[in-house]
């Protein structure tokens, strides 16, 4: 009796002194833990996403990716694998798994000395309170904080947003943050699409994300999914059968099937560019907003693969500049190529591969590529390789191989499978390629709301992500004499029929200047021409004086309301595009051409999102109550109002379209006649070929041109827009249009289209050659004619009966 009134005496001590101690714990470590009610308004940092105009991904951006998904749309099947996995009585402990600590302290106690991983017992609850409130430090004391953090965390939350805030929080690595971007990013599928077996594989990723990768230590980590597939099993998630299933499924990385995300890298980021300046970076990288963009997913690989051949065709025409690389002996060729592939010049090409010339025979070559493989180049696949001499000339054609390359060479190659006779090649033939150091830009815009359909800022984004669309400065040349020939029609009430002295021009620009001598491409005078025709060919001379008819002042006026240059120098020179511009200024400009002169103002964003689905910017501000789609009841869609701003006179604009129609007909851009399609468009070369251009459109497409190199030098002879570009843009259009209707250009009210003389203006007569032009009421040719002459004025002009009609030349070249 005594004895056991020693040790209830003994035990009452015991447990007052364990209670003390367990007090004074608590005390101690609780008095500075952070505020766990913080959670209530956690939001994590989230994957911002772009969007085609079609849904499609374009482009993530994150800091941590993830994808937030509440507890409630979360698959039970992924749930119950990370239960199985991380807390198998998650839902009926009160925050720490007494149960758990004490099975792992005693199975750590029996494997002391075996040099076998220490078995935690860290709670769900737990890893809440360490990933959001604590830190990783591996110490007792942060372990009983922890625990303190997890027991008030449990009386304050549900269990199911305690759950909530761990799938969405966890890293499961390669960088991703939660359960869905990891299923994502590992298995190309949303959370209700995962198999069993994947569901396991996520989660037996939170111990060790690195140790269970499944490229770098594949039977690691199925090891580890499958004994997560048999915790399922044991504790009824899954019966026998499902889980002998999900053992044999393959594990295996699955990206995003293509049909769900479009490539258009340059369009990408400047898209990010314009969030980061608007909303910052931490909004960005962490806000999750849903960009909608203005891509047109489907256009845009037919923007790239155009633009990217017609700089590969411009390289060709100019020559064969060598080698990659070279290799000193071919012995041990395959490891040496390999590492030379570590750092390899960005091909920029789909289906290019690096190679290197083994043997050199009269019609072929013989290359090794990184495969390990053997192939052939025939010599008809390489004899464009003339070699490239100063000042964007080349040399005598090749006459064999090894006038091209040498034993020893890396360059780069391109599967082909048929000759230029239409034969089939054996497999492994290859064609040389070279990487064109020319690069350029091309653009297709909605002209009616400024929305960038597609871009392609360059040859390819890894080799430089300069976007020659929106960023490269260059002279527009005479891509901009529409604008000239714009004002002179709606300021100085010019017609399409005028007629202007194509003759010298001299400019005395003042003591000690040289004179300015502006000379037509072709170093020929036409006399007078009309307005029309100065378009149509491009006639310098032409534009200068009508420039200096009109007045500078009010040129430059024309393109700051068009959008081309905000701030023009008002002089002569500037009238020949000398005035540098980018190309989507000028796509745009266009565009406002187009659509008879109403202010557009592009646009790469159709409307942002933030993480609750909120809009928080759309670019169309026009108000409709009626289009949602709750108010559908089978009646005629609703019309919105046009709250565009009417900018330039629309008869004066369609003149100029209708003068532009004639550019793709009879002018420099002549090649495109053969499309049948109504097109319109002006051809731009700077001065020197340094900047090629061609600006086109449909009535409801523009696409725009550019061709030069980043740090300007010649193009060489013979190139020009209409030589360089309009091929570039023949291709996009073929393609684009090819079933669209042939949709007229739209004719303002109140114009008069009137017969007349293409090469005379004059009304056309009888049996003579006649088009259509357009006119203002009351400016229809007259058998009286004035003509801008060689002093800048309008003065009478008479017609020589022995000239055939042609109007007779008054004035000559003056110098001003």
């Amino acid at each position: 009796m005594r004895v056991l009134k020693f040790l209830a005496i003994l035990l009452a001590v015991g447990l007052v002194g364990v209670g003390g101690a367990g007090l004074y714990l608590y005390l101690q470590y609780s008095a500075d833990l952070p505020d766990h009610e913080q959670l209530k308004a956690y939001e994590p940092p989230v994957t911002t996403r772009l969007y085609a105009a079609d849904g499609r991904l374009l482009a993530e951006y994150a800091k941590e990716k993830r994808v937030y998904v509440p507890i409630t749309a979360m698959p039970k099947r992924v749930i119950n694998a990370f239960i199985a996995s991380e807390d198998q009585r998650f839902f009926t402990h009160p925050g720490v798994d007494v149960f758990g600590v004490f099975r792992a302290a005693i199975a750590n106690l029996s494997n002391m000395g075996q040099n076998k991983r220490p078995e935690g017992a860290s709670s769900i609850t737990q890893q809440v309170a360490k990933n959001f409130l604590l830190t990783n430090e591996a110490t007792i004391s942060r372990k009983i904080r922890e625990a303190i953090l997890a027991l008030r965390i449990e009386n304050a939350f549900p269990k199911e947003r305690i759950l909530e805030l761990y799938l969405n929080e966890i890293f499961l690595g390669s960088g991703n943050y939660g359960v869905a971007a990891a299923a994502l990013n590992y298995f190309g599928k949303s959370l209700d699409e995962l198999t069993i077996g994947e569901a396991a594989y996520l989660a037996a990723l939170p111990k060790a994300p690195s140790n269970y990768n499944i490229q770098r230590a594949p039977a690691e980590a199925k090891a580890r999914r499958d004994y997560v597939i048999g915790r399922m099993q044991e504790d009824g998630y899954v019966n026998a059968q499902e889980a002998a299933a999900a053992r044999n499924e393959p594990l295996q990385l699955r990206r995003r099937p293509e049909f769900e995300t479009v490539t258009a890298d340059f369009f990408a980021e400047e898209v990010r560019r314009q969030i980061l300046a608007r909303y910052g970076e931490t909004t960005l990288y962490e806000g999750g907003l849903a960009v909608r963009t203005t891509l047109d997913s489907e256009m845009q690989p037919i923007v790239d693969k155009a633009l990217r051949d017609g700089l590969m065709a411009y390289d060709r025409r100019h020559g064969w500049r060598g080698p990659l690389a070279k290799m000193t002996a071919v012995d041990n060729w395959k490891p040496e190529l390999v590492k030379f592939a570590e750092t390899p010049p960005p091909l920029g090409q789909p289906g290019w591969q690096l190679a290197v010339v083994l043997k050199l025979e009269n019609e072929r070559v013989t290359i090794g590529t990184l495969d390990g493989k053997e192939g052939s180049i025939p010599f008809a696949e390489m004899n464009w390789a003339r070699p490239t001499l100063e000042e964007q000339k080349i040399g005598n054609p090749p006459r064999r191989p090894a006038d091209v390359v040498s034993v020893g060479d890396i360059v780069a190659v391109e599967p082909v499978t048929i000759d230029g006779k239409k034969q089939n090649y054996p497999p492994g033939t290859f064609g040389l390629r070279q990487i064109p150091n020319v690069d350029g830009g091309a653009i297709v815009l909605d002209p009616h709301t400024g929305r960038v359909l597609a871009m392609a800022g360059g040859w390819s984004f890894q080799r430089s992500q300069y976007n020659r669309v929106t960023q490269a400065l260059r002279q527009p040349g005479s891509s901009f004499k529409p604008f000239v020939y714009l004002t002179a029609m709606e300021e100085s009430g010019l017609t399409p029929s005028s007629l202007v002295l194509d003759a010298p021009f001299v400019l005395d620009p003042g003591p000690g200047q040289p004179l300015w001598k502006p000379e037509n491409y072709s170093r020929d005078f036409l006399g007078p021409v009309t307005l029309r025709g100065g378009i149509e060919k491009s006639r310098n001379l032409m534009t200068v004086r009508i420039a200096q008819f009109v007045g500078m002042n009010k040129i430059a006026a024309t393109a700051k309301t068009f959008g081309v240059v905000d701030s023009m120098l008002e002089v002569l020179p500037m009238a020949l595009g000398a005035g540098e511009t980018t190309l989507l200024r000028m796509a745009n400009a266009y565009g406002m051409l187009v659509n008879g002169g109403k202010r557009v103002t592009p646009t790469l964003i159709d409307r942002v999102q933030d993480r609750t689905g909120k809009t928080i910017y759309r670019h169309d501000e026009r108000s409709c109550e009626t289009c949602g789609a709750e108010n559908w009841k089978n009646q005629p869609p609703p019309v919105v109002p046009d709250s565009r701003e009417q900018i330039y006179n629309p008869q004066s604009v369609y003149q100029i379209v209708h003068i532009l129609q004639g550019v793709t007909v009879r002018g420099t851009a002549a090649t495109l006649a053969s499309l049948n399609k109504p097109l319109a468009g002006k051809t731009g070369t700077s001065n020197d070929a340094k900047d090629v251009w061609f600006i086109g459109f449909s009535p409801d497409l523009v696409i725009g041109i550019y061709v030069g190199f980043d740090e300007p030098r010649t193009l060489g002879r013979g190139e020009t827009g209409g030589s360089t570009a309009v091929p570039i843009f023949k291709d996009i259009a073929t393609t684009l249009l090819k079933d669209r209707p042939n949709t007229p250009f739209r004719i303002p009210p109140d114009l008069k289209m009137v017969r007349v003389n293409p090469s005379t203006g004059e009304l056309a007569g009888p049996g003579s050659p006649a088009i259509l032009e357009a006119f203002k009421p009351g400016t229809e040719p007259t058998g009286e004619r004035m003509v801008i002459d060689g002093t800048g004025n309008l003065s009478l002009l008479g017609v020589d009966p022995s000239a055939g009609g042609r109007p007779a030349l008054s004035g000559t070249g003056e110098t001003y």
